[in-house]
């Protein structure tokens, strides 16, 4: 039966699950609380045994009917849904800084935005991915992207609305059925997403939420052999977990990971410049996985640099993300806190300098001060480790070959930023070895490029082309260009 719709800060949202079209309740529950003052929001249903087998099945019966379709048939439900978030724009937006701790100013101004354009953009992008001929003196080759089946897709806290669309979009649009597992620490814009779709049309089976932990719901899915697919973007020590549980079933994984990115400042970098964009390595509370958290200065330009970034980290506005004006908010969860406290804690035993933070911020018991260490050293479990909060570290270099050096010297690989003249910076760059990195920018993204990882930063790539590559089975079609007879001298 399903429960009572939630009331979080006057917007109504279903705690269920969202499996075959409708509504699903749960006798067992979790509960959720808001980063921003510990408040319990509501008790969420915990996913069963029995909600992955009938989420599973309604995916599966599902399939025949939406993988039928062509993508132009599929493009006005994509189409819908993405308008169907926008009329509850405000709703995600609230939801989202009420769960995650995300700025409000954030959700309006750039992730509803963008998971709206998640849908409809990879809604049209497959249109062109219809039967691509390849022609040769032999034969006519049709390549077609056929629908791969069920789609897993396992999303973090950090941006649960954004990363789901993210996601959502290929996967459906290239005919999958997709059985959603939101994040337990931030699981409401997930549910509302469901509303959304429903509204929008989207046959039932088609698109399902199935709410729980990782080590339960998210287990009991990653683990089925009807599983076509399975996305998950997350941490390393449960990207390794999913793929040893797909790899006994043989299913294909995307996973993006974590990240310790390098950014690097050049001696001929405008310093202010670089500082500017270096203080908003601490948004989202630091909770980014493509943020340049390694701080690598060209030793000749470090005080004046350090100096600069300063003056713009102490004008941050830490306080309320539901307030417009806040631009650093909470740390998800007490728990996150903690680790977050513990790396800084125990970088200073080990000799690290403090330049600024380091500390809970007196705003609430989820909040830490951004924080920046230096005299730090390459081998350090702060230098090596992803901390995901607001704190960075800030090593010198004295040539290039010695900043590349040190940005590559761990085993993450996602992404970095290079400040300095462009075509210096750019020469840099390229030799910087990341899924993707930014010259004298951050956060510049589009839809058609890829991202993700190498290394310990994950394996595969979205975007354009790439999420179709994954989500769909390549199939090539010949047909020969002359009568063909069949001979045992033939290979």
């Amino acid at each position: 039966m399903a429960a009572t719709p939630l009331q979080v800060a006057g917007i109504p949202v279903s705690p269920d699950h969202y499996i075959d079209g409708r509504r699903v309740g749960s006798a067992q529950r979790f509960a959720l609380h808001c980063p921003i003052d510990q408040g319990l929001l509501g008790d969420i249903a915990e996913g069963s045994e029995e909600h992955v087998e009938t989420a599973i099945r309604a995916a599966q019966a599902a399939f025949p009917a939406w993988s039928a379709l062509t993508a132009a048939q599929r493009k006005p439900y994509l189409d819908r849904f993405a308008d169907e978030i926008g009329k509850r724009a405000e709703a995600f937006c609230v939801l989202e800084s009420n769960d995650a701790g995300v700025l409000l100013s954030r959700m309006r101004h750039g992730v509803v935005p963008r998971a709206m354009l998640n849908l409809s953009y990879f809604a049209e992008h497959a249109l062109t991915l219809q039967d691509r001929p390849i022609d040769t003196p032999q034969a006519h080759h049709i390549v077609r992207h056929d629908p791969a089946g069920v789609v897993v897709i396992i999303t973090p806290w950090n941006a649960p609305l954004m990363l789901s669309t993210w996601k959502l979009g290929p996967a459906l649009a290239a005919g999958n059925c997709c059985i959603l597992k939101p994040p337990e620490w931030a699981p409401l814009t997930c549910s509302l997403l469901a509303d959304a779709a429903h509204a929008a049309g989207l046959p039932p089976g088609v698109f399902n939420v199935v709410q729980g932990a990782g080590a339960t719901t998210g287990a009991r899915l990653v683990s089925d052999p009807r599983i076509a697919r399975i996305s998950f973007t997350g941490s390393v020590p449960t990207a390794k977990w999913i793929a040893q549980a797909a790899g006994a079933n043989l299913v294909p994984c995307s996973l993006e990971l974590g990240g310790k990115s390098p950014f690097i400042v050049l001696e001929d970098a405008d310093i202010d410049n670089a500082a500017a964009t270096g203080a908003l390595m601490y948004r989202n509370a630091g909770q980014v996985c493509l943020a340049g958290t390694r701080f690598l200065v060209h030793q000749n330009i470090a005080e004046p640099f350090i100096a600069a970034m300063r003056g713009y980290v102490d004008k941050l506005r830490i306080g309320d993300p539901r307030d417009e004006a806040t631009e650093v908010g909470p740390i998800i969860h007490m728990r996150q806190v903690d680790r977050v406290i513990g790396f800084v804690e125990r970088a200073l035993a080990g000799g690290a300098t403090l330049l600024w933070g380091g500390r809970k911020h007196p705003f609430g018991a989820q909040y830490v001060e951004p924080t920046m260490l230096s005299g730090v050293k390459q081998d350090d479990e702060i230098v090596q480790n992803e901390v995901f909060g607001p704190v960075l570290t800030l090593q010198t270099f004295a040539d290039d070959e010695q900043a590349l050096e040190l940005a590559n010297g761990t085993d993450y690989g996602l992404g970095g930023v290079c400040y300095g003249e462009t075509a210096h910076a750019t020469a840099v760059a390229q030799r910087v070895r990341t899924g993707f990195i930014w010259v004298n920018s951050f956060g510049i993204r589009d839809l058609a490029a890829p991202f993700g990882g190498i290394k310990r930063s994950g394996i595969g790539r979205e975007g354009g082309d790439w999420s179709f590559e994954f989500f769909c089975d390549i199939k090539d079609v010949v047909v020969p260009a002359k009568p063909f007879r069949a001979s045992f001298s033939q290979r």
